[in-house]
């Protein structure tokens, strides 16, 4: 199965990286970052993929694709993962955003041409991301040390597995034809793309050490999210993350 295939190459990737790092010195100074100098080659071979694909493809898809269909995928797939984000705050015994964020699927879905208009942010309805890493963390486990994923991108040793999960319960990962299913993967990469665009430049004036920033901002978010207690909407779940997401432009 699909599931099994990435769960054995994610797996693969973390043993790699711990008998990578094993014979390096001098690494491991950050007791949060043991794999420093594997990661650091990791996140060159992603940023290298970025600049030649991701990124040259997003800004051309932003540019020729009409604003009204652009915003309708950014929709749909928000919608989709609105769903996994419903179950996992109801795992997380959160009711309001399980609520909340519950209530924009049912409108989105049904009102929304399966979630191709965005009426629930319309109707002022929060969108409260929740993925399965976090809530594994909100149930006590702990992260683990920081990985970089090729091409996923920042991760940790317990956000990996939630990885694994997130992917298998997608919906869009049952679609068939399995051509449907590329296809809209694809464009669903590239729609995420762009909404980080013109990130590279805030990123090369605020930070001396791209990969540490990113880092520590990731660690730091990640500790937000999985803390027990009422949310914190300016760490990653409130009005940043609801609704229409803020895109940077080019």
């Amino acid at each position: 199965m699909m599931s099994s295939r990435l769960l054995h190459t994610l797996l693969l990737c973390l043993s790699l990286l711990s008998v990578g790092c094993a014979s390096v010195p001098g690494q491991g100074l950050n007791p949060q970052d043991p794999f420093e100098t594997t990661n650091r080659r990791v996140s060159d071979f992603n940023d290298s993929i970025d600049r030649s694909l991701l990124k040259p493809v997003a800004t051309q898809y932003k540019k020729a694709v009409p604003e009204l269909l652009q915003d309708g995928v950014h929709n749909f797939f928000g919608n989709l993962t609105d769903i996994w984000s419903t179950a996992n705050n109801a795992l997380q015994l959160k009711p309001m955003e399980t609520a909340e964020t519950g209530l924009r699927v049912a409108v989105n879905s049904v009102f929304g041409i399966y979630g191709v208009i965005d009426w629930g942010t319309r109707l002022g309805l929060q969108r409260y991301n929740a993925d399965f890493g976090q809530t594994l963390g909100y149930w006590g486990v702990p992260a683990g040390p920081y990985v970089v994923l090729p091409v996923l991108g920042p991760s940790s040793v317990r956000d990996t597995v939630g990885v694994v999960v997130d992917i298998q319960e997608n919906l869009w990962s049952n679609v068939n034809p399995t051509a449907t299913r590329y296809s809209g993967t694809a464009v669903r990469v590239i729609d995420k793309r762009v909404e980080f665009l013109g990130m590279d430049k805030q990123l090369d004036q605020v930070a001396l050490d791209k990969y540490a920033f990113i880092r520590d901002a990731y660690l730091q978010r990640r500790k937000a999210q999985t803390r027990r207690g009422a949310a914190d909407k300016e760490e990653g779940n409130g009005p940043g993350e609801s609704g229409k997401e803020e895109r940077y432009d080019q």
